[in-house]
């Protein structure tokens, strides 16, 4: 790593495009897999073929010959690498060595082969047979005190069929200890938005984008998280839609951008302009943008224009009296305050929405992960019902989600607080009583294990050590455990942070054929859009030791639950029955699975909003509350900054591609801290400085990360941001939003220290 030069260089040209291409191919020559990849990449996001490992946006009906971006190639492109981490890998490192190397490091030395297990002996992972993987599992979560002193992760990656029997398995043992990888982005939108309008989910769907009159995008940044995306956005600006940005950063495919499947504009080197209005928010400052924007509506309509459907409003919601009350009393000078954006500005927004027939409101982790992150999504449904923006062609509500499968985990029974509907008919279905009583998000399940109570930790997929805030305390959590069980594709940062015993199990990755006793498999999806689609992998597997999700769960499942009258072996080999138990436990909306799954585009998911249907206890829309202008508590520091922490184009989660981040002009580093120019004068810092960051916690507990090199960069003052997950240890584990469980990652309040 020494070797390394920092390069720090404003990127000025359009995101996408030839920049794009190039690095597609690099990041495949760089795997070793031009060809194989190549051939690959035809069958991602095509029906036939296997879903894009990467994130969660729809495809486009396939419209596209190509139906794939930048970063789901580069996904890819890991996955089906050439490079393999054998037993002789292991034998030459041990585990202290290991963790001495990097995240990228790691990442690059390919794929899990076989099941290891710890030898606390030597520090080395050493082979083990997966019979005797499996019934190591079994001997330590039998010999527990209770169920609820184990945690059952998962990860967004991980497909339907292998989520919903986890949820079976891991209920019939007794507990409903479900942490995944929501709980830390858009739980927000899962626990905020049942309130209001009855569902956790967005209710646009791809034609919507079609129809749109008007985009907000607020706190995303598109051209990375989800690229594909990006072709929406370019079609709407050809048709003179305005699009809306509201992000501390000036996120470069947001500004500019070249369609790499547009041959006109590749050969031209043209590029579309896609924000017709960016709104440079600081951070913690969107709740005040979308509280002046209703300000501004209740002022026109007092003033008898049509600014409010009034029709929709009545027959439909409740609650808008004490909303505009509050609204209607708010300070202009207060509204500036706390979002960094001039009252004029904030008025533009509003007559942009106001003179819309059909808005949509896209969001992403810039909203969710705050301290009130769940009520700040409900007020961008206050925002939409004013209009009538749910119901209709081109409007509503759209979180954009990240990880593939993240949303779908969640509908079929991956949640820590199960309605009691559910848990009746799961009964009815599998003939055993499931735990009533709710389980550990996260958060609560690192706070379970720092208090020993809980003694083992299962993670179906992801990177839990890692991605974890307060990443000290994390470690320590983890080491306490008694198991550790860590279910992945490739070796990182979770495997070496183990408990007493641990176990490394590979699996067969999604761009990967699965072969069974009763034949080739497929496995389903749901976008973000609550489309369900079938997956198909078109590879080999990167080694005969490795097994498919669904396998490893019901061989845990047998060797935890001898006297289990679930046929797990049935569905280790079909994974039709599998889809059929889904739809008996989920009638009202996966009925006839298994036929539904056969139409090559899929099939979407009721989202009874669309309808103008709220399953609200009251049956309607509600305008909920929440009172004054800050999402984060208040802090009592004249030298206090608001860090976000962020991802460089080249990662997905806590993937770490390479060390470079181009839209941002930073290369050959992740140590960096991107700085207003003023903020850097006012505590006499200078561009390049290494400095170092304290957070400022009511909890007293030290936390510092140093090395960090100051990047001049357009940040509003008081805002600054840096690279997850290095930054992670700066962000407390009590720091989170209570009604969602999420870590407050887009605003952690620190300090310099120089």
């Amino acid at each position: 790593m020494s070797d390394r030069k920092p390069v720090y260089k404003a990127y000025h040209h359009p995101a996408g495009g030839w920049g794009a291409a190039a690095a597609t191919a690099k990041v495949l020559m760089e795997q070793s897999v031009l060809t194989k990849g190549s051939r690959a990449l035809l069958s991602m996001n095509q029906p036939g073929g296997f879903k894009c490992p990467s994130c969660a946006f729809p495809d486009a009906d396939c419209r596209k010959k190509l139906e794939f971006c930048e970063n789901g190639a580069k996904a890819l492109a890991h996955e089906a690498t050439k490079f393999r981490v054998t037993r002789d890998f292991f034998a030459q490192h041990s585990v202290t060595e290991l963790m001495q190397q990097s995240d990228y490091w790691l990442e690059m030395q390919g794929r899990l082969t076989e099941p290891m297990r710890y030898d606390p002996r030597t520090d080395h992972y050493v082979p083990i047979g997966w019979g005797d993987a499996f019934a190591l599992i079994g001997q330590h979560l039998r010999a527990l005190e209770s169920p609820h002193q184990a945690e059952f992760y998962t990860s967004g990656r991980t497909p339907n069929e292998a989520a919903f029997l986890y949820s079976v398995f891991v209920r019939e043992f007794g507990t409903n200890n479900f942490p995944d990888c929501s709980n830390m982005c858009h739980e927000p939108t899962s626990r905020g938005l049942p309130p209001a309008i009855g569902v956790g989910k967005g209710t646009v769907v791809m034609a919507d984008f079609e129809h749109a009159e008007a985009i907000f995008i607020i706190g995303q940044n598109t051209g990375t998280n989800s690229p594909r995306m990006m072709t929406n956005l370019v079609e709407a600006r050809k048709r003179g839609v305005p699009i809306v940005t509201i992000n501390p950063m000036p996120e470069r495919a947001l500004i500019q951008f070249t369609e790499p499947q547009d041959v006109i504009q590749m050969a031209t080197f043209g590029s579309t302009k896609i924000s017709s209005e960016f709104v440079h928010v600081k951070i913690g400052g969107d709740l005040a943008i979308l509280k002046g924007m209703m300000k501004v509506i209740f002022e026109r309509d007092a003033a008898g224009e049509a600014a409010i459907d009034w029709p929709f409003v009545e027959a439909h919601t409740t609650g808008l009296d004490a909303v505009r009350a509050e609204i209607v009393a708010l300070d202009w000078a207060a509204l500036e305050q706390h979002s960094g954006i001039e009252e004029a500005q904030i008025r533009r927004l509003a007559e942009i929405y106001i003179r819309s027939n059909a808005t949509m409101i896209c969001y992403g982790m810039g909203v969710t992960q705050h301290q009130q992150g769940s009520q700040l999504v409900q007020q961008i449904v206050n925002l939409l019902l004013l209009r009538g923006n749910f119901g209709k062609p081109g409007a509503g509500i759209s979180p954009i989600r990240g990880h593939s499968n993240v949303q779908g985990d969640r509908t079929v029974g991956i949640d820590e607080r199960p309605s009691q509907d559910y848990l009746d008919r799961l009964a009815a279905v599998f003939g055993f009583e499931p735990p009533r009583k709710y389980g550990h998000h996260a958060v609560e399940s690192v706070e379970a294990m720092l208090r020993g109570e809980a003694k083992v930790f299962i993670g179906l997929g992801g990177n839990f050590a890692r991605a974890m805030s307060d990443t000290e305390r994390t470690y320590a959590a983890m080491r306490k455990l008694n198991l550790s069980v860590g279910i992945a594709t490739k070796l990182n940062r979770g495997h070496l942070v183990h408990g007493r015993d641990a176990l490394m199990l590979p699996v067969v990755a999604r761009s990967e054929i699965i072969r069974t006793l009763a034949g080739e498999q497929f496995v389903t999806i749901e976008d973000a859009m609550s489309n369900v689609t079938a997956s198909r992998g078109v590879l080999e597997p990167a080694g005969p030791d490795c097994l498919p999700e669904v396998e490893i769960v019901c061989r845990m499942a047998q060797a935890t639950l001898p006297d289990s009258r679930t046929p797990w072996g049935e569905y280790i080999n079909d994974y039709g029955a599998i889809r059929d138990r889904i739809a008996d436990v989920y009638p009202a909306i996966y009925a006839d699975f298994n036929s539904r799954i056969k139409n090559p585009h899929g099939f979407h998911l009721e989202v009874l909003p669309r309808r103008r249907i709220w399953a609200t206890p009251n049956g309607k829309a509600n305008f909920l509350l929440l009172p004054g202008l800050a999402v984060n508590d208040p802090v009592d520091d004249p030298q206090m900054l608001r860090l976000s922490t962020i991802r460089s184009h080249d990662q997905f989660n806590t993937t770490i591609y390479s060390y470079n981040d181009r839209y941002r002009g930073i290369y050959n580093d992740r140590m960096v801290l991107f700085m207003n120019a003023g903020d850097i004068a006012a505590r006499g810092l200078r561009d390049g400085q290494q400095v170092a960051l304290d957070t400022i916690s009511p909890d007293g507990l030290p936390r510092r990360v140093a090395g960090l090199t100051v990047v001049e960069y357009p940040m509003p003052r008081g805002s600054v941001a840096g690279y997850y997950p290095e930054l992670n240890p700066l962000l407390p584990l009590d720091y989170y939003d209570r009604i969602s469980g999420t870590p407050a990652a887009k605003s952690i309040p620190v300090r310099i220290a120089t």
